[in-house]
């Protein structure tokens, strides 16, 4: 094969700084020894580390966090997730006197009610305190206070 006459055949592809135009002129990072010259290590920088860093095999630990939304206790059974066993549940009800309770008992004696007719609140389940608990544990996760 011969080449058209007027272009030099090239001997060698060309070099890496000549493709990517890097200029070889700049001075080196770090101190290069004089030719002959033991290098004695004092006041010269180690070359930089231009790789990535080797990855690290570190465990990860995942944790599942689940957050509970708050419950507002009625005069209903509430369907939730128990705190105690962590079952879903439907809460059972009990029903307590308290406040109100004791207030229409005392409201009904002053009114004239003193045959025992002022009892009556202690048997309207609408005027006693209610507490919810879980069925299958038996833990008291709520209560609804009427006052």
């Amino acid at each position: 094969m011969s080449a058209p006459s007027g272009a030099p055949i090239p001997s060698a592809p060309p070099s890496y700084e000549e493709t990517t135009g890097i200029n070889v002129s700049y001075p080196h990072p770090y101190p290069v020894p004089e030719h002959g010259q033991k290098p004695d290590c004092k006041g010269m920088n180690p070359p930089p580390y231009l790789g990535q860093p080797m990855p690290v095999n570190n465990p990860v630990t995942v944790q599942t966090v689940y957050v509970q939304q708050p419950v507002v206790f009625y005069d209903r059974p509430v369907q939730m997730c128990c705190p105690s066993c962590n079952q879903m549940i439907v809460t059972r009800l009990s029903y307590d006197s308290g406040a109100l309770t004791w207030l229409s008992c005392g409201g009904l004696f002053l009114l004239g009610c003193v045959g025992g007719c002022c009892l009556i609140p202690f048997c309207v389940d609408a005027l006693k305190d209610v507490d919810h608990t879980c069925p299958n544990c038996g833990a008291l996760v709520g209560s609804y206070k009427r006052l």
